[in-house]
């Protein structure tokens, strides 16, 4: 599972070896001046919003990569059973970030706003 950092600065998603390679992605790195939401969801399986391209999805328990929709693009780190973060972003290459952690609520009040 992917790691979240919060830095004075920024807001890193730091992937496994692993996980790299089935997200066809890298570590992401996102200012916290460009969070806009976050929005804090019990079920992080159902989080994203769109299809899979590029990534990993295994039915019913693992998302990872990239869940695109009409004009919007989200980067996903989720399993079965635990909750996620939606990061909604502005001015980036991504939309949002939707990723487990084990205290979305810790997370959320620290990104400076609790949604959902």
């Amino acid at each position: 599972m992917g790691t979240l950092t919060v830095t004075d600065n920024t807001l890193h998603l730091t992937l496994s070896t692993l996980e790299k390679i089935g997200a066809l992605h890298g570590d992401v790195e996102v200012p916290l001046s460009s969070i806009r939401a976050v929005v804090v969801c019990p079920d992080g399986l159902s989080a994203p919003r769109g299809m899979r391209a590029p990534g990993l999805g295994v039915p019913g328990w693992r998302k990872l990569g990239t869940w695109r929709s009409r004009g919007r693009r989200e980067f996903v780190d989720v399993r079965r059973g635990q909750p996620a973060v939606r990061v909604e972003l502005a001015g980036q290459s991504f939309a949002a970030l939707v990723v487990g952690v084990d205290d979305p609520q810790a997370l959320a009040r620290r990104l400076g706003g609790l949604s959902g």
